[in-house]
């Protein structure tokens, strides 16, 4: 099932871009596919509304200019970053649309593109003509259910999102966890971790009574596996003194899985925020590549 050639993967900067690539290339060479590297620069003249607001047509021109050497500082560090881990890997740097119908298997190929504009916009419409898009993790302190970008990916995609881990993984995608609750969220991260499950070693799917919501239970999912040729066991995760985010990266952890996948925010967004949320607990403490879909 090789459908997986384009990775999308907006890089911004952040200290744990390596991680970000590295699963991008992990992925990249199991499909022989290609990773789309992008870098998205503010547009300085979004500083502009600020004249109306106390502040000289001067001052203004100053942070838009001082907006724009920082925009500069960072597009090329950010460069530099793509170009250094291209060349101590061994991939081929083409242009964004590489001359193939994809890479022998355990190769991969490599763009960069920088854009200007708001970046969850920009990553959002190139996200939807992509087979995947992998984010960095946020620097340490930030939280990851915050981030806008993955927000407007999981949302307005239509695509599913891969969260790289903190850490540089040495694996991913061979012992896959399936997070099961049953609803439309969960089903579409089933069908967009098929090409993954279908070359996986071991394939879990993990459910709990505290997780389950109106919709086909486990053993359905594990039938609609099977179905396809993919042998998975089922697994009720649960712990009473653990929230079920905490569970099931537990469950994860005992399994020695190195890829989870999972529906995002089956209550709204707004509500899982106020509330913590399987979800949340999952961006911001998993320590392994996960795929969320909605």
């Amino acid at each position: 099932m090789k459908i997986i050639q384009k990775i999308l993967l907006p890089l911004n900067g952040t200290s744990n871009a390596e991680g970000a690539l590295t699963t991008g290339l992990l992925f990249a060479r199991q499909f022989g596919g290609h990773i789309a590297a992008l870098h998205v620069r503010a547009d300085s003249r979004e500083v502009a509304p600020l004249a109306g607001e106390g502040l000289s047509g001067a001052m203004v021109e100053e942070m838009m200019s001082a907006a724009e050497r920082e925009g500069a500082r960072r597009a090329l560090s950010v460069r530099e970053a793509f170009d250094h881990f291209t060349l101590q890997n061994g991939i081929a740097v083409t242009g964004p649309i590489p001359p193939f119908h994809g890479n022998p298997t355990g190769t991969a190929t490599a763009s960069f593109v920088t854009m200007t504009g708001r970046e969850h916009e920009v990553v959002t419409y190139r996200a939807r003509l992509s087979d995947v898009t992998i984010v960095a993790h946020p620097d340490s302190g930030e939280e990851v259910s915050s981030s806008e970008t993955l927000h407007a990916i999981l949302f307005d995609s239509g695509r599913p999102v891969i969260i790289a881990p903190r850490q540089v993984p040495q694996t991913a995608g061979r012992r896959i966890c399936i997070a099961w609750n049953g609803t439309a969220e969960a089903t579409a991260a089933l069908h967009h971790i098929l090409p993954w499950a279908a070359e996986a070693e071991a394939v879990r799917i993990l459910y709990s009574a505290d997780y389950q919501r109106r919709g086909p239970e486990a053993r359905h999912a594990a039938e609609y596996l099977a179905i396809h040729g993919i042998e998975a066991d089922l697994l009720e995760f649960s712990n009473p003194d653990e929230t079920v985010g905490a569970n099931l990266l537990a469950a994860c952890r005992d399994f020695g899985a190195d890829m989870l996948t999972m529906g995002a925010y089956s209550h709204s967004r707004l509500r899982q925020l106020i509330l913590g949320g399987v979800t949340r607990h999952v961006l911001e403490n998993a320590e392994l590549p996960v795929l969320m879909s909605r």
